[in-house]
């Protein structure tokens, strides 16, 4: 009986080690894991996206949240403590022509809020989705939004986005918006 069952697991078990090992060996080189530079052809791994972006108004210093695609609720924000970036305030950067590099994930669904990051980061907890969505200056804020590939592509992201900027080539990125 003993050497029924044994057998029995070896017929079984020994293919699927094999095959196991087998697989496990093959790598599928097809399936690219890498982005390309545009501007400098360096292959870089993935990280935040640098979404560079103009408002209808001046909203620089307001906490963003992000909206269902309706605009009828929020559906993520910032918690109080996630307000930063690298230890400061996330502000986004400034760039030429009234641009702004987001520092906070913000996407073609954000909107902002009346209160200010230096105000948002003080409360004592953090709001509701319906107290922040009270809390709303505009739901559609944007006049334009690109996404200009990895963060970590650029040596110097500031000069290589203000030089997109400024050659006209900012159009050539994806447009979100």
């Amino acid at each position: 009986m003993r050497k029924t069952i044994f057998y029995l697991i070896s017929i079984v078990l020994i293919p699927l080690l094999i095959l196991s090992c087998s697989n496990s060996s093959k790598v599928n080189h097809s399936k690219k894991t890498e982005a390309d530079n545009e501007m400098t052809g360096q292959k870089v791994m993935a990280s935040p996206p640098a979404i560079v972006y103009q408002t209808k108004a001046d909203y620089f210093d307001k906490v963003p949240v992000t909206l269902s695609e309706d605009k009828s609720e929020v559906l993520s924000y910032p918690g109080v403590k996630d307000v930063f970036y690298n230890g400061e305030l996330a502000y986004p950067t400034k760039l030429n022509d009234g641009y702004l590099l987001d520092n906070r994930g913000i996407d073609p669904n954000a909107a902002f809020l009346k209160i200010t990051y230096e105000e948002y980061s003080k409360l004592e907890k953090n709001p509701s989705k319906e107290e922040l969505y009270g809390l709303i200056l505009d739901k559609d804020p944007f006049t334009k939004m690109y996404n200009c590939g990895n963060k970590y592509q650029y040596k110097d992201i500031v000069t290589e986005l203000n030089a997109l900027i400024d050659s006209k080539k900012l159009k050539k990125q994806t447009r979100l918006k």
